[in-house]
């Protein structure tokens, strides 16, 4: 076995593969535990099925580089669901809904009436679930990714105080001067860099996980707030690189694969916390 995975990371797109789930790993996970604490974990959910309608449309436009129309889509839809919490007329969860399954279906319908493809069920199927595209990347995405990637990571470093107080007590944060709706909205437009990201690793319906169980985990054993947010890193980074080793090594889909080690890791936390409890 370690012959094989010798063999294997001589290969630059395992390299490719590793370097960019590790970054986005981490970055899901740094922005995880503020939407768990913030109760806008759904927000995830809605902005992943705006990428992969927004995917389709670039699919049949046959964009080769779909990032820059799926990222620049997804980015206002954050900002527009971050609008819709203030608006009286349509509530947060419903806005989220409402794009939601409007883009799901939408993306849908554009890709059955105008896709060329012979396999249809297998794209979407790709797209909602993640495969191998993560092992197809091509060196202009890596940079891509990796520089998105770094700058998220900085801005979640020098914005961390403000970061934090707006997780705990966005009132009180608003009282003593910070702007919690200048941070709020970076919040959202990092959740959106993410999400995008995030499609070639694990697929637009499995991204929630890769936001949420690492920071969900934990919880089950830390109560600081920093705690917290370390412990979710390096638990999104093993995930990650484990269940890309299981897909390399078994075949099985990178998505699936990283999700199921997620879940495998939150149920010891939960056991690990009653212990240290």
């Amino acid at each position: 076995m370690i012959d094989t995975l010798i063999q294997y990371f001589n290969y630059s797109f395992v390299q490719y593969a590793f370097i960019t789930g590790i970054l986005i790993s981490l970055c899901s996970s740094l922005l995880g535990v503020t939407l768990v604490l913030k109760r806008f974990s759904f927000i995830g959910d809605g902005l992943s099925h705006v990428a992969f309608g927004t995917m389709c449309i670039a699919g049949v436009l046959n964009l080769s580089e779909s990032m820059y129309l799926v990222m620049p889509v997804t980015v206002i839809s954050a900002v527009l669901l971050l609008k819709s919490n203030k608006n009286t007329k349509i509530q947060g969860d419903a806005a989220v809904a409402l794009i939601s399954v409007s883009s799901l279906a939408l993306g849908y319908l554009v890709m059955n009436i105008f896709n060329t493809s012979t396999n249809l069920a297998g794209d979407v199927c790709s797209t909602l679930f993640g495969s191998t595209s993560i092992l197809t990347l091509k060196k202009s995405e890596v940079i891509l990714s990796v520089v998105l990637s770094l700058m998220v990571i900085a801005a979640f470093i020098i914005f961390y105080n403000k970061i934090f107080a707006v997780t705990f007590d966005e009132s009180f944060a608003q009282a003593v001067g910070t702007h919690a709706s200048i941070y709020n909205l970076v919040i959202s437009v990092i959740i959106a860099v993410i999400i995008v990201l995030a499609m070639n690793l694990v697929g637009s319906l499995l991204i929630s996980a890769l936001v949420i169980f690492p920071a969900l985990s934990a919880m089950r054993v830390f109560k600081s707030f920093k705690g917290v947010t370390v412990c979710s890193a390096i638990i999104s980074i093993f995930c990650s690189v484990t269940g890309l080793l299981i897909s390399i090594l078994a075949g099985t889909p990178v998505g699936s694969t990283i999700v199921a080690a997620d879940l495998v890791v939150f149920i010891m936390f939960i056991f690990a916390g009653r212990f240290i409890k």
